[in-house]
């Protein structure tokens, strides 16, 4: 067993001396991974971390999506409204996904749009370094949240992180205001499935007082009141309705 084991570290060492043999050898190697610094103090990294950070923000943008957006607060919206209907998996989730979606994007284009010309516009022009022009997106990106952010809220992960009060949104760490975001679209969520859920609530509660007044306690209340919300949802353009609503309870920020 030690030989095998000897045999082992053998071929390790060997490779290891190899490859440093390489490096020796062809120096270009080593420029594969470099970040140089000149002399007015801006980095510059190689095509390869440029590519690891691409990749990286790639990875994460699900993550991005779903707490820097109005995503959250539209996809939980629609789901409590489909509950409300009690049509059950009618609209599918791929189809409430796909709306939560679009609308997020319709919702945050202006925001891309500064995002877009303030940062990444620069950036490939070479005129904004990589460090300033991720400051620059993701201070647009806090404003946004800031926006729509309550202030109970923001202050109460503030004193959890033991941070003092903040002079501009720039200074707003993404520690404090990623999780208060997420905190507040959570609670309009709700808020806004509550006001949409009562007058469901209320034809569910006629129908079965309808249905128990006639004495007919076996039928299901709500295979009977589903039609009437479907109905209503119907002729009052619901869809629209909620859809416009929702666009219109974010606020955009002041740009800065």
């Amino acid at each position: 067993m030690s030989i095998h084991l000897l045999k082992l570290l053998g071929i390790i060492a060997g490779a290891m001396l190899v490859a440093q043999a390489a490096l020796a050898q062809d120096p270009l190697s080593m420029t594969a991974v470099r970040v140089d610094q000149d002399d007015t103090g801006t980095t510059t990294y190689s095509l390869s971390l440029q590519i690891l950070a691409l990749m990286t923000a790639l990875t994460v943008l699900p993550s991005i999506v779903l707490g820097m957006t109005s995503f959250t607060r539209i996809i939980i919206v629609l789901s409590i409204l489909r509950q409300a209907l009690g049509t059950q998996q009618t609209p599918p989730n791929q189809v409430l996904i796909a709306i939560a979606l679009f609308l997020s994007f319709a919702i945050m284009t202006p925001i891309l749009s500064k995002i877009y010309d303030s940062a990444i516009t620069p950036y490939l022009a070479e005129e904004l370094s990589a460090d300033d022009a991720l400051v620059q997106s993701t201070t647009l990106l806090k404003d946004f949240m800031v926006a729509n952010t309550h202030e109970d809220t923001l202050l109460m992960f503030s004193d959890m992180a033991e941070e003092g009060n903040y002079t501009a949104v720039a200074d707003i760490p993404l520690s404090v205001i990623l999780p208060a975001f997420i905190t507040s679209e959570l609670k309009t969520a709700f808020q806004i499935g509550f006001l949409i859920f009562l007058p469901f609530l209320v034809i569910d509660m006629a129908i079965a007082s309808i249905l128990m007044s006639l004495g007919m306690m076996m039928l299901s209340p709500m295979l009977i009141s589903l039609p009437f919300k479907l109905l209503l949802f119907v002729l009052v353009d619901g869809w629209s309705m909620t859809v416009g609503s929702l666009a219109a309870t974010f606020a955009l920020g002041t740009g800065g």
